[in-house]
C-alpha cells in the first residue's frame, strides 16, 4: 500500500483517538457518571472505545474486550452497571485501541484493504471499514464535546493530525 496513504490515514485516525482522549480527560467528575442524561458520559466514551477495538479485529467471533470491560455494556441502550468505569480505566482502553489501530494501519496491504470485512452486518471491505470506524469514533467524540460545551461552557480543541508517528515512538 502506498506509504503516503497509510501515513495520512493514521494521522487522521490518530487525531480522532487523540480527541477522544482529550474529551475523557476534560470531563469534570460531576459529569462523568451523571445519569440524568442518557447515556452517561463514561458510557458514551466506553461505547466509542469498544467499537474502535471491535472494528479493528478481524471478526466479532471470539472477540472480547480486555478486562475489566464487558461486551454487554457496548450497547448505549443497555442497562448500566452500578459502578461506572473510571477515567483511568477508559484511558487504558484508549491506549490499547490506539496501538491496535497503529498496528492495523502500519501493516495494511492492498490485498487486505480489498478483502471483505468479517462483520456480517457491514457489507464493505476492510479498507472501507477503517474509514467507517474512524467516522463512528469521530461521531461520538463530537457528542462528547457537545455535552462538555453544554454543561461546562468549553470543550477541547480540534486536533489537525496526531503527533504520534505511525511506527516507532509511543506516548509518554
Amino acid at each position: 500500500m502506498d506509504p503516503l496513504w497509510r501515513s495520512s490515514l493514521w494521522e487522521q485516525f490518530g487525531a480522532a483517538v487523540d480527541m477522544l482522549e482529550q474529551s475523557i480527560r476534560a470531563c469534570p467528575d460531576a459529569l462523568w457518571d451523571d445519569r440524568s442524561e442518557a447515556p452517561p458520559y463514561w458510557h458514551l466514551s466506553y461505547h466509542a472505545l469498544f467499537y474502535l477495538d471491535l472494528y479493528l479485529s478481524a471478526t466479532a467471533e471470539g472477540f472480547t474486550p480486555p478486562p475489566p470491560f464487558r461486551e454487554m455494556e457496548r450497547d448505549l441502550a443497555a442497562a448500566l452497571p452500578a459502578e461506572a468505569y473510571t477515567k483511568q480505566q477508559l484511558l487504558g482502553y484508549l491506549a490499547h485501541g490506539r496501538e491496535k489501530c497503529r498496528a492495523a494501519i502500519a501493516s495494511l496491504t492492498e490485498e487486505r484493504a480489498a478483502r471483505r470485512c468479517g462483520f456480517y452486518w457491514l457489507d464493505m471491505t476492510d479498507g472501507e471499514l477503517l474509514f467507517y470506524n474512524l467516522r463512528h469514533l469521530q461521531h461520538h467524540v463530537a457528542q462528547l464535546h457537545m455535552r462538555l460545551r453544554q454543561r461546562t461552557g468549553s470543550a477541547p480543541g480540534w486536533v489537525v493530525r496526531t503527533k504520534l508517528p505511525l511506527t516507532g515512538g509511543t506516548r509518554g
